[in-house]
């Protein structure tokens, strides 16, 4: 049980969708953000940006996040769930490119605190073919993530356990976005 009465059923609305609802007003800007972030055109690809969130959710020890943004990337990436794995055990041997590689390495160093990010982590990441708008929106989404991860944590929300307790929203994230997805009006 959250740590807050959140006015609904908990195991309909798990994790940050129960709080969202709980503050619609709030809803709205996180919603627009993490949209922008994780689905707007792009160079990245959005199984990608996704990858990127559930690879410092998982950091951030926070299972709904880590679960969910994991379930939205496999559901965007042609690897799926196989690729999402590799990279959470083992970013230094997983099949992906030397410029997601970097891309990981500064969202980790942001995980750890904004100031971990180097000007080599940088370096590295534009020698391998990284733009600043990457970079940016990289170091974004880790700092977004690590506010959402403490969002849902911080008031104690249920995370359902199990890939298949998150595939129908990753169904509906892939097709119709964020806003429409998991906000909605506050549960009678």
């Amino acid at each position: 049980m959250a740590h807050i009465d959140l006015g609904l059923d908990e195991k309909q609305f798990p994790g940050i969708s129960g709080p969202m609802r709980y503050r619609p007003e709030t809803a709205k800007p996180l919603n627009e953000l993490a949209e922008v972030l994780l689905r707007a055109p792009h160079s990245l690809p959005a199984g990608e940006r996704e990858l990127i969130a559930a690879y410092v959710s998982g950091r951030n020890d926070c299972n709904f996040c880590c679960a969910s943004h994991s379930a939205f990337a496999a559901a965007q990436l042609d690897e799926g769930y196989s690729l999402v794995d590799q990279v959470r055990a083992d970013l230094d041997t997983a099949p992906i490119s030397a410029k997601l590689r970097a891309l990981l390495r500064i969202a980790g160093a942001v995980q750890i605190s904004g100031r971990e990010v180097t000007t080599e982590l940088v370096a590295d990441a534009r020698a391998e073919g990284a733009t600043d708008l990457e970079i940016h929106d990289t170091v974004l989404i880790a700092a977004a993530f690590c506010m959402f991860n403490r969002y849902v944590d911080g008031l104690g929300t249920f995370a359902p356990e199990g890939r298949d307790a998150y595939a129908e929203t990753a169904r509906r994230i892939v097709e119709v976005g964020y806003g429409a997805a998991v906000s909605g009006p506050p549960a009678a």
